[in-house]
């Protein structure tokens, strides 16, 4: 059998990224302005380094379509970024037209979390499932502050508790001006989830998905065949836009924010607290320490 990669299995493999993307679309949280949403945040309890994902987009509305174009930098894991290369050289030596048209390309900062929803009031039918809940710096400051600022003493690893010593989080989407607010999104006091029973919770923190794998990474060349296209409009004629000009579908952040520079060790004192926990002990004293390392 011969073990090369033909055109076909390759495309194959694009086409399984491309199905796997559009499936976890329905996986998200969706708020809405003027609701209220009651979740509980997750722990990753293999590995609690991954609780949180956080990483950067580009995004810009297409010169050759029309459409939204958002795409996962690879700045995320500090590779480079040929979106980001082309708009750093236009906005420090391009024409004042290159630096307008290159300031049409937003980067944004974000996290994601997995969360087990206990009431979204506009879908109902989530109640009781695990969801990903992506968000911006707003929601990121009230959970930090949660975990090690002026509120960790009373929350803390109560924000991570699926028993009745565990702190549900309401996040509250208010309007400020044309863009959704979470200002007053906050943790409420200890109290017991109905229906939850404790193999339920053993299931709920197993069944959590590992956040790193829910967008497909594409290389620096796809990038910038992606810019040359969207952005340049190379490659690309009006009638017929070629398959590779279709826009990646990335769910919008919680909060419609342009992101501050890269600061990647903002998030990291969670991960590298609980880096060192391994071994086959009882599963809930498990969940235990992984509630207390993420308290750091």
């Amino acid at each position: 059998m011969s073990t090369s990669i033909t055109s076909s299995m390759f495309d194959s493999i694009k086409q399984a990224l491309a199905k796997n993307e559009t499936s976890n679309s329905g996986k998200f949280l969706k708020t809405e302005v003027g609701n209220t949403y009651t979740v509980r945040l997750l722990p990753n309890i293999k590995d609690p380094s991954k609780t949180f994902f956080h990483y950067f987009t580009f995004g810009w509305t297409s010169f050759s379509t029309g459409q939204y174009i958002q795409v996962v930098s690879p700045q995320t894991w500090g590779d480079r970024d040929p979106i980001n290369e082309y708009r750093y050289k236009a906005t420090k030596t391009g024409s004042q037209e290159e630096k307008d048209k290159a300031s049409k390309i937003l980067r944004k900062e974000n996290w994601m979390i997995n969360v087990y929803v206990i009431n979204d009031p506009k879908n109902p039918d989530n109640n009781g499932t695990v969801k990903f809940l992506k968000f911006g710096r707003q929601l990121h400051k009230i959970i930090m502050e949660a975990i090690e600022g002026d509120d960790s003493d009373g929350l803390g690893s109560r924000i991570f508790d699926l028993t009745a010593k565990g702190c549900d989080f309401k996040i509250k989407v208010d309007k400020q001006g044309e863009y959704p607010s979470y200002s007053t999104s906050k943790f409420t006091m200890p109290k017991a989830i109905d229906g939850l029973t404790t193999e339920k919770i053993e299931s709920i923190y197993n069944g959590t998905s590992d956040l790193e794998k829910v967008y497909s990474v594409k290389s620096y060349d796809e990038l910038k065949k992606t810019l040359d296209e969207h952005f340049h409009c190379v490659g690309v004629t009006e009638s017929k836009p070629s398959k590779s000009a279709q826009p990646v579908n990335i769910p919008q952040p919680a909060e419609e924010e342009n992101a501050a520079p890269w600061k990647g060790a903002e998030s990291n004192n969670v991960a590298e607290a609980a880096k060192s926990l391994d071994g086959d002990t009882d599963e809930e004293d498990d969940i235990q320490k992984i509630l207390a390392q993420l308290n750091g």
